[in-house]
């Protein structure tokens, strides 16, 4: 990493809590500032307090799942330009164009590549 990239501020939305504390920590490791967040409902909470300028969001969770996650925070100004990221294990036509149209900025299947992930960063940095 050079000294002019951004370090960003990112959140891991995973009802997994061992998918999200691992992504976590990885983008912790390359001097990000992440925080796991293990529910749809806590991320939009948490979302207000920690400000994140790139949120990776699982589509499968309990409470709600990561296409209401999203859908909310795109109605709302402050979240409006900041870069969403699925990372999910639906990789099929119809979950890819559901992304898409409520506001994700990217489709990640997972086990995502680790390089593929900084880089969606780097674009957002």
């Amino acid at each position: 990493m050079t000294i002019e990239q951004s370090l960003l501020r990112i959140m891991v939305v995973d009802d997994n809590r061992d998918a999200a504390d691992l992504i976590a920590q990885f983008l912790e490791i390359y001097g990000h500032h992440a925080i796991p967040v293990y529910g749809g409902a806590e991320a939009l909470k948490t979302a207000e307090s920690f400000d994140p300028d790139v949120f990776f969001v699982d589509l499968g969770m309990p409470d709600m799942d990561g296409l209401q996650v999203v859908s909310t925070l795109r109605r709302s100004a402050k979240f409006q330009t900041t870069k969403i990221i699925a990372l999910t294990a639906w990789g099929d036509d119809l979950a890819r164009s559901q992304t898409k149209a409520v506001g994700f900025d990217h489709h990640l299947v997972k086990p995502a590549n680790l390089d593929e992930i900084l880089n969606l960063i780097q674009k957002a940095a």
